[in-house]
């Protein structure tokens, strides 16, 4: 048997494994210590042999409420990623594995490789409407990739997405990747309506530097990025200083953060109802664009999700509340589960990139049901 996590977004340490009833083994934290919850590595072992994985240090994870009712990914292919029995009890995380072949990968959520973030930017720069912008370099060198989608028309909305500012949260960079390629289908009827009233600026992976170190939430520092919006510096947090100088330079009508949460098992949206300068006719685009998503999509739903923040109260740190407040615009956070949906279970993949492709269509639906209203 063997494990290993030295390649692209791995993460694990491997403590003993003598005994395959007991291979003992515990996440690596973030840079700094303070966050740690994903895991991604492959066990190399015999064909039909059983494997039973304990996670030590799951009781100190960032998120514990994050492990109840949830069950680990793995593939053989890379293609298809399906559920493991997993359970958490005694403060580990127990992974069965029965092997089929030589080797498996078993990971918090399905991957989404730097590789694949550079195929995604790679394919849609050669569509007639996308540029790709290098907006600055981040910590560790690697570049900040802004996809703009549209004409340079100021008569139309300035639509910004932004995904994996916490880059265990890969939900997020498959739904931006469902989202461009039906955004850039010469064949989509809500595209093209899309197109003629608005210019996107996407940044599909906020966070490369921690996406590649395996870190959960923070950059090549342990800089949780979705908390420096108010003061970015590039010395702590170039990525957002970058984004933050490009919106200022653009202007925003709606902002759409892409996020991923540990323990609730739904899809819902965070508002910006605290924000100082929230007002009535910002709350009637949220409304819109809730009534709108909850039409678009049936994994949607806006039952379950956060206390929504007292007036005036709202953290200025975070991405949407600071949009919100700088631009009086539509902002919103998205959602999505690690675990299953359980408005929608599906005990064979729970809640999976296709799922996350999916919803990033119907966020373009919800989009051009408001769109007139933006300016």
């Amino acid at each position: 048997m063997l494990i290993t996590a030295n390649f692209d977004g791995g993460n694990i340490e491997v403590i003993n494994q003598d005994d395959i009833n007991d291979v003992q083994l515990a996440i690596r934290p973030d840079e700094g210590g303070e966050f740690f919850q994903w895991f991604n590595f492959k066990l190399h072992g015999n064909v039909g042999q059983r494997y039973t994985l304990n996670i030590v240090n799951a009781d100190k994870a960032s998120y514990t409420k994050g492990w109840e009712d949830y069950q680990a990914v793995a593939t053989y292919d890379r293609q298809q990623w399906f559920r493991l029995p997993t359970s958490y009890q005694d403060g580990k995380l127990t992974i069965e594995v029965d092997l089929d072949c030589e080797t498996i990968q078993i990971a918090y959520f399905a991957p989404y490789s730097y590789e694949r973030h550079q195929d995604l930017l790679s394919a849609v720069q050669v569509h007639p409407l996308v540029s790709l912008e290098q907006l600055g370099l981040t910590l560790d060198g690697r570049d900040l990739t802004l996809v703009k989608v549209g004409d340079d028309d100021e008569d139309k909305a300035n639509i910004w997405i932004t995904a994996r500012q916490h880059p265990g949260e890969t939900m997020a960079e498959w739904l931006v990747e469902g989202l461009l390629n039906n955004l850039l289908d010469s064949d989509c009827p809500t595209a093209k309506a899309l197109l003629d009233k608005a210019n996107f600026y996407i940044v599909p992976n906020m966070n490369p530097d921690g996406s590649v170190r395996g870190h959960l939430r923070t950059n090549a520092i342990g800089v949780n990025l979705n908390r420096e919006w108010q003061s970015p510096s590039l010395e702590k947090s170039p990525e957002v200083y970058h984004v933050v100088n490009k919106m200022k330079e653009t202007g925003v009508n709606l902002y759409y953060d892409v996020h991923g949460d540990e323990g609730l098992p739904y899809v819902f949206l965070a508002g910006c109802e605290g924000v100082p300068r929230y007002t009535e006719s910002m709350a009637a685009l949220q409304t819109s664009f809730v009534d709108a998503l909850l039409m678009a999509s049936a994994d949607f739903q806006n039952e379950f999700g956060y206390d929504k923040d007292e007036p005036g109260k709202a953290n200025l740190t975070v991405a949407s509340n600071w949009v919100a407040e700088t631009f009086g615009c539509l902002s919103n956070t998205l959602e999505m589960p690690f675990k299953d949906n359980a408005n929608m279970s599906d005990p064979m993949s729970g809640w999976s990139p296709e799922r996350s492709i999916y919803l990033g269509e119907a966020s373009l639906l919800a989009m051009l049901a408001v769109v007139d209203k933006l300016k």
